[in-house]
């Protein structure tokens, strides 16, 4: 049996059904003839249990980001690959690791159906392209990752994408919002988060689009930790592209260190304004040379520890 909050379907034998976001939802058969007020009520409401049902998901996110780790750490990259709300969702949450972790196509590469022009209108047909998912990540290798989005779990582009990984033997993931997914029986990690029936028919833009936003943000953070991208919960590697972020560089270094204004300021102009190199002189105790020395890619942490561990 499989649950969501008010909506339970059991698999008819010898086969599965239909995605449960494809089916109607019986809470908001009305929805298009009650107030405003309401219609917004019931939207919340299906809104409400989307958490649960990522929390119910979290093992497999743990062995997900166990594997990421372990794959870019070996020189390999992370690939999202979808279409529709679903590639663009791939597409945001790489975009948004540049400015917060200084992480690039290096480490993660999003692949949305119909290319970037899809980002904002939709490519029709663009989809069911098979062989262009496989091109898509043509360039994998067994170091790589390859995480599919779909809501249905049969998008054949992506199934496209995950059978060309499989064959370079790079792992694959698969996020999806239905627990019969297709493509779910030929990953190494099925991450089915039951959404359950959409409050619009098959619009997936809403509780499924969410719920794959949530799964990618803990999962891409996770990575970031992990590979030492943080210091405490604080961002040690964003890019300080304006004034406010220059700020919160300074006001960072006051929060990590304890220490005035003014020490931190210094630090970050000995530094060059490069962030880890300041905390580590900060916390260590060294100057900028062996600050600058400590830090082999494996974050504040690391580098303190090859110090002798921190000075404050």
């Amino acid at each position: 049996m499989i649950a969501e909050a008010g909506y339970e379907r059991q698999a008819p034998p010898g086969g599965r059904p239909v995605s449960p976001t494809e089916e109607r939802n019986t809470r908001t058969y009305d929805i298009d003839l009650v107030p405003t007020a309401e219609v917004v009520r019931r939207l919340g409401d299906e809104d409400a249990g989307i958490v649960a049902a990522v929390r119910a998901q979290h093992p497999r996110i743990v062995e997900a980001v166990e594997l990421a780790v372990d794959g870019i750490r070996s020189g390999g990259r992370v690939h999202y690959v979808g279409s529709g709300t679903s590639g663009r969702m791939g597409m945001m949450d790489a975009a948004e690791l540049l400015p917060t972790f200084g992480v690039g196509r290096e480490m993660f590469v999003p692949h949305l159906a119909g290319g970037l022009d899809a980002f904002r209108v939709a490519v029709e047909g663009a989809e069911d392209d098979v062989e262009a998912g496989a091109a898509a990540v043509g360039a994998c290798g067994p170091h790589d990752m390859v995480v599919g989005i779909a809501a249905s779990g049969a998008t054949p582009y992506v199934r496209g994408a995950l059978e060309r990984a499989r064959a370079a033997r790079a792992s694959t993931v698969l996020v999806a919002c239905n627990p019969w997914a297709p493509l779910a029986e030929h990953v190494d990690v099925p991450i089915l988060v039951n959404t359950g029936p959409e409050a619009i028919t098959g619009s997936t833009r809403l509780k499924a689009g969410t719920a794959q936003k949530l799964v990618l943000n803990t999962f891409s953070t996770a990575v970031m930790i992990r590979l030492g991208k943080t210091y405490s919960n604080l961002m040690v590697e964003f890019l300080a592209t304006n004034a406010k972020l220059r700020d919160r560089q300074a006001r960072l270094l006051v929060q990590a260190t304890g220490l005035d204004r003014d020490e931190c300021e210094k630090a970050l102009v000995d530094a060059g304004s490069d962030l880890p190199v300041a905390l580590v002189m900060l916390l260590g105790g060294v100057d900028e040379a062996k600050a600058r020395s400590a830090l082999l890619g494996d974050g504040v942490r690391a580098a303190l520890a090859r110090l002798g561990g921190p000075g404050r």
